[in-house]
């Protein structure tokens, strides 16, 4: 069972992220960089046989997309994301292991706007495409 421990999880963050969101509490970053809610949404994650097999399917207004990879969730999940409009760059990743789960943490660029996404999941992969996606919906609202 995966169990969020905030501090933990904000600790895990990078020196930048933690700077910024400094004077926030738990609550508020997690609303603020984790909890954002917008045109894209996960609608399923599931592992493959192999421990590289991943499949995420997305919600986009008026249609869902599965996206899946056997390697980098990060180059699959831009590639799709690029395709449905939303071109964004990752210039920041980071991604922690800690005690509960992944704490994972992208800098996103859309459409000339900056911001981090952070996720937090059992399965790295997954933390993955939940970043990114709180970072598109982060950027896009």
């Amino acid at each position: 069972m995966l169990t969020l421990d905030t501090q933990t999880f904000i600790a895990a963050a990078p020196k930048g992220l933690r700077a910024e969101a400094a004077g926030m509490s738990p609550a508020e970053f997690y609303d603020h960089y984790c909890g954002v809610t917008g045109p894209v949404r996960l609608s399923e994650f599931a592992a493959g046989h192999s421990n590289a097999e991943r499949s995420a399917t997305l919600e986009f207004p008026g249609h869902l997309r599965t996206v899946a990879t056997t390697g980098s969730p990060v180059a699959a999940l831009t590639s799709a994301l690029y395709d449905e409009g939303y071109p964004v760059e990752i210039l920041q990743f980071h991604q922690r292991r800690t005690a509960g789960g992944t704490a994972t943490f992208v800098r996103c660029e859309l459409d000339g706007k900056r911001g981090w996404g952070a996720a937090f999941a059992d399965d790295g992969a997954e933390s993955i495409v939940r970043a990114m996606i709180s970072g598109i919906n982060l950027l896009g609202s």
